[in-house]
């Protein structure tokens, strides 16, 4: 696979760690920052207008809500509302974009973003409004609802998701606990041990199944707090006796062309770091029965995060050496788009462009868009060409012809044929 750039489309003053894109705006939400560390480095998230300038997709960035002294480390989207993971919390924020009326003056001091708030106190409770116009488009951003997630002696929310009718969303963190909570009210509705350890990753089916990821090299699926299954990748797959792997990621996808049709996607890293590294391994499971269906090799590199596009069609992957790859779902086989050590540092999230709403504007000609964030403050784009393929009237065309060359053939060598 040959070495090649991605263009970068946005560079934030923090560390970004998280990523989501809105369908319906097609805002690129960015979020990160530095933490409660003295250093000077921002903590915030970032709301991205994307537009198509002269053929080209590109970002401005339209409106930045400070997030005091706490970076956000995961990010998940529901509508209009993101739930931001910030250190040992949760907190809930509502955005609103609208076209603005008439030709209003942007606003003085919109740099400031709304009112400061005080330091020191509670995320639950802050509650402030800020907003920004900008060309044409206003944005409003606003703090709900902030809960306590883990409890752990060094707490972290490592991760949170949304269930299928966004009314509920769950969370998890080093204190390998998984807490569910109504929407928008952060009311506690469940708490269960899911893993010894830190929760890596957690994915909701539409079916209401969670899927748990943690430290202790096990990977569970539940429903609600009863334990259904546990993942056994290596069923049919390779077996490494002295190697002890771990599930780094699970991510739910649909299957292309039925519509019913159910995936679950898992990566699976090495628990060790050797001076030879063995491969990472993808995984396709049955969404219904969870038996794994195929698993296959994505290189030596470790991977770091892992996103589905919204058709299930592709795969895309950041590594903890900064690459970024987008593979077919349906196969696992083919890696479709390549850039080595792209962000040069560990990519901490990857975010495919949505296939509806403002997406296929957006797209162009292209057959999908990833983006990708890292520590290195850069958001980057990743386009994927359309492949070639024979439109149908031509492989029919061409059918016909090879009928008639072959009846002409078999009339000149046996005459009389016909």
């Amino acid at each position: 696979m040959g070495r090649r750039r991605a263009p970068e489309l946005y560079r934030a003053p923090f560390p970004l760690y998280a990523l989501q894109v809105d369908p319906s705006t097609g805002l690129l939400i960015a979020a990160g920052g530095g933490g409660a560390a003295k250093t000077g480095i921002k903590n915030g998230v970032h709301f991205l207008q994307l537009e198509r300038i002269n053929g080209r997709l590109s970002a401005s960035l339209l409106h930045s809500h400070d997030t005091e002294t706490r970076a956000t480390m995961n990010l998940a989207l529901a509508g209009d509302i993101l739930a931001a993971g910030q250190d040992a919390h949760c907190q809930l924020l509502r955005f609103q974009a609208h076209q603005q009326k008439g030709n209003k003056a942007e606003k003085a001091g919109s740099k400031e973003q709304g009112p400061r708030q005080r330091k020191g106190a509670a995320p639950a409770e802050k509650k402030c409004g800020a907003e920004t116009q900008h060309e044409g488009l206003e944005l409003r951003v606003e703090n709900l609802q902030a809960v306590q997630t883990d409890f752990s002696s060094d707490p972290l929310q490592k991760v949170v998701c949304f269930n299928h009718d966004n009314t509920l969303l769950a969370t998890g963190g080093t204190d390998g606990y998984v807490r569910v909570w109504k929407v928008p009210s952060l009311e506690k509705v469940l708490e269960f041990k899911a893993h010894e350890g830190e929760i890596e990753d957690l994915a909701l089916g539409p079916d209401g199944k969670l899927v748990t990821v943690g430290r202790d090299l096990k990977a569970s699926v539940w429903q609600k707090n009863q334990l259904v299954t546990q993942l056994h990748w290596q069923e049919n797959g390779p077996t490494f006796s002295s190697t002890p792997y771990r599930y780094q990621a699970c991510r739910f996808g649909q299957v292309p062309d039925q519509p019913a049709g159910l995936r679950l996607f898992t990566v699976q890293i090495p628990h060790k770091r050797l001076r030879q590294p063995p491969p990472c391994y993808l995984t396709a499971w049955d969404g219904s029965n969870f038996l794994p269906l195929r698993t296959k090799s994505c290189g030596h590199e470790v991977i770091s995060c892992l996103n589905v596009s919204e058709s299930g069609t592709f795969l895309g992957l950041g590594t903890v050496t900064g690459s970024v790859a987008i593979y077919i779902a349906f196969s696992l086989q083919q890696c479709l788009y390549y850039v080595r050590e792209a962000h040069g540092i560990v990519v901490t999230d990857v975010a495919f462009l949505p296939e509806k709403g403002r997406g296929p504007e957006l797209l162009g000609s292209h057959e999908t868009a990833l983006f990708s964030v890292a520590v290195d403050s850069r958001c980057q784009l990743h386009l994927l060409p359309s492949r070639r393929s024979v439109p149908v009237w031509l492989l029919l065309l061409l059918c016909v012809g090879l009928i008639v060359v072959t009846i002409l053939l078999l009339q000149s060598a046996f005459p009389g044929f016909l």
